[in-house]
């Protein structure tokens, strides 16, 4: 198991007290593992410090306007090519099964796409089937690592530090494209409302429903891998 895809995942979860009594752990395995480059490890210091004196409620607070109030910083991957359409649906069916044909079932009440799900997910394979995993959602991961760094938030690094694993390049045409699209503000709740009356996401019988793009961030993910347990 690669720990340090486990402790990435952990930060970028919701936060909670258990969550910040094993910061130092999870300090420890970014440095002993060492698949996150010095520089991008000394760029996630300041986050991991936040998390280990912060008051939890400022860092939930934090976490909730970042990620489940703003659109574009979603962890949710298939949002940023689908929204909340039907067509994420099916993708979202392939993934699962993906995860089911490894011995890898969810527990928790998040999406198959979410980023922490994922990561979680890859931690059981080996560093270049994670590497290919991650490079297939690399646009998205490039352009929410430059999202964040804009908003001058902690979170940046370990965007950052996933971009580098995956060598995702901020100047693809696909990353460029979704940085394009105008940032959302997490106070404007009307704007919140709007972008959510699209139509719900449906998890329908058919797995080829699926748009092809979001087939073909899946389609390595459908190559035999080893066995994973959850």
């Amino acid at each position: 198991m690669i720990r340090t895809f486990k402790a990435l995942s952990a930060l970028l979860s919701y936060p909670s007290t258990e969550l910040q009594e094993t910061i130092p752990a999870i300090g420890d395995v970014l440095r002993s593992e060492a698949i996150v480059s010095a520089k991008a490890r000394d760029a996630i210091e300041p986050l991991l410090a936040e998390f280990e004196t912060g008051d939890i409620f400022d860092l939930q607070e934090r976490y909730v306007l970042l990620f489940d109030r703003s659109r574009t910083l979603s962890l949710n991957l298939f949002e940023h090519i689908h929204g909340e359409g039907r067509d994420r649906g099916g993708a979202m069916v392939d993934l699962l099964e993906t995860y089911r044909a490894q011995g890898f079932d969810l527990v928790a009440t998040e999406l198959p796409d979410h980023l922490p799900v994922l990561l979680e997910f890859i931690s059981t394979l080996s560093l270049g089937e994670a590497r290919e995993l991650l490079a297939d959602a690399g646009h998205i991961i490039a352009a929410l690592a430059e999202r964040l760094t804009r908003r001058e938030t902690p979170y940046a690094a370990v965007l950052v530090a996933l971009s580098e694993i995956a060598q995702a390049s901020v100047e693809t045409e696909e990353a460029q494209a979704l940085i394009a699209e105008k940032d959302d503000d997490p106070e404007d709740l009307e704007a919140l409302d709007a972008v959510y009356e699209e139509a719900m996401v449906t998890f329908g019988p058919d797995p080829n429903a699926g748009c092809p793009v979001s087939r073909d961030i899946l389609a390595r993910m459908d190559q035999p891998l080893r066995p994973a347990s959850a």
